[in-house]
């Protein structure tokens, strides 16, 4: 019989922070070490590791929620971690930049990422790569380009962990690969379990008549957009639909754009992110930033996609004041943010005044809705056990009772930050 101990170093119960431990005999494969933030904007760590209990770490993807606290093990050890390379590539970009923000609250300096980065071996999907009793697989998860389920092998068990995944193909990337993988442990992602978002087609129709209606009678579009993932995807959208239109991007995606076309095998629709690079507009400095918010009819997509900073505020603030305008968000605003002020209350911070310009928001999730993590879960052969995490408290068990009723004689999970599961396994 085998035993196998599950530890929850982060979401548990909560979205972001991901960091679970899988292993036996004393010995773990760290999935993941994310933060979250505090709604001061303070970074929150996971539950400590020590690091010699650790054989390797698998890496999902390159957002903050996943990797952000990952080089603090790297302080006194070296590690092998297991990644995509251009999660590998974005992850430098993503975790050097979090330091520059928020070094003073951080346990870790740019040597750590350094070292981190050295310590990472880049494996492609469906490769394999062993680790003393361990060999971990990475295949596509459609979150983002270059996010990976890790199928991990120890023994006679196999486990398979999501990560965000999002089982729809788009236009930056193909869905999740979703063909009968067999493992007897899923640990899966619910952020969405209770709701299904609304098909891709029926929003992209809905974006792009709104912007359209704005842009014909004069005004400007602000999306204030991820530089990873919802940038580029919002891109290929407008160069498809609006290719004539005046548009510009700016902030981080520029670097993260270099990054991507890096990689085709990567992208879904490589040939159009090219092209909607090189017709369309980088703005490269506060000059050109000036000229185009004194213009009219132009569509400005920049990071940061909460609000919470990069050129977006700028161009905000200047275009606010124009009920002619528009600000349409199209990533996930979480709670504290000023994103989601903006949408709740119509200003940007308290006390920052209102904002007259038109304010939507537009469902572009890179998660998988309640009807694709089922089908996930269905495809998954000889499972006995799953794992929910990367939910909070009232989704997940919303997503806990409609697995029940799709899964017989299987146990279901749903831990907390600190919970140590021990699953025997005939």
């Amino acid at each position: 019989m085998a035993q196998i101990k599950i530890k929850i170093l982060g979401g548990g119960r909560e979205v972001g922070r991901a960091a679970v431990a899988v292993g036996s005999n004393g010995k773990y494969v760290l999935l993941d070490y994310g933060i979250n933030f505090d709604e001061k904007d303070i970074p929150q760590l996971p539950l400590h590791i020590r690091p010699n209990e650790l054989a390797a770490v698998a890496v999902s993807h390159a957002h903050l929620d996943h990797i952000g606290a990952l080089p603090m093990l790297y302080t006194s050890a070296r590690i092998p971690a297991v990644m995509t390379k251009v999660t590998k590539e974005l992850s430098k970009i993503m975790l050097s930049d979090f330091l520059k923000i928020s070094g003073y609250y951080l346990p870790f300096e740019q040597v750590d990422i350094e070292m981190m980065l050295d310590s990472t071996i880049d494996l492609y999907y469906d490769s394999e790569i062993s680790f003393g009793d361990y060999t971990i697989k990475l295949i596509n998860a459609g979150h983002i380009p270059g996010s990976a389920m890790t199928l991990i092998e120890v023994g006679d068990t196999r486990i398979l962990y999501t990560g965000d995944v999002n089982t729809i193909d788009t236009r930056l990337v193909k869905g999740a690969f979703l063909d009968g993988i067999k493992a007897d442990i899923l640990i899966t992602e619910g952020t969405y379990g209770n709701s299904i978002h609304p098909s891709r087609e029926e929003i992209e129709k809905e974006f792009i008549e709104s912007v359209r209606e704005v842009i014909d009678e004069g005004g400007n579009v602000l999306i204030p957009a991820f530089s990873l993932g919802r940038s580029q995807e919002i891109l290929l959208l407008l160069y498809e639909k609006l290719r004539w239109a005046n548009v510009y991007y700016d902030g981080m995606v520029r670097v993260i754009n270099d990054i991507l076309v890096s990689h085709p095998e990567y992208l879904n629709r490589y040939d159009l992110l090219v092209r909607a690079l090189k017709e369309f507009r980088m703005v490269k400095n506060s000059g050109e930033r000036r000229k185009i918010v004194k213009s009219e009819s132009n569509i400005i997509v920049s990071s940061a996609g909460m609000l919470k900073g990069g050129p977006a505020v700028y161009y905000l603030k200047k275009i606010m004041d124009d009920p002619n305008n528009a600000v349409f968000l199209v990533s996930y605003q979480g709670p504290t943010t000023p994103g989601r002020s903006l949408l709740e209350n119509g200003y940007l911070t308290e006390g920052g005044g209102q904002v007259k310009a038109r304010v939507q928001w537009f469902d572009f999730s890179s998660h998988a809705g309640a009807d694709g993590l089922i089908k996930l879960v269905k495809s998954v052969r000889g499972l006995s056990k799953v794992v929910l995490i990367h939910s909070e408290e009232e989704t997940g068990l919303v997503f806990k009772e409609k697995l029940r009723e799709i899964l017989n004689d299987i146990d279901i999970y749903f831990p907390v930050n600190g919970d140590e599961l021990l699953i025997d396994l005939n």
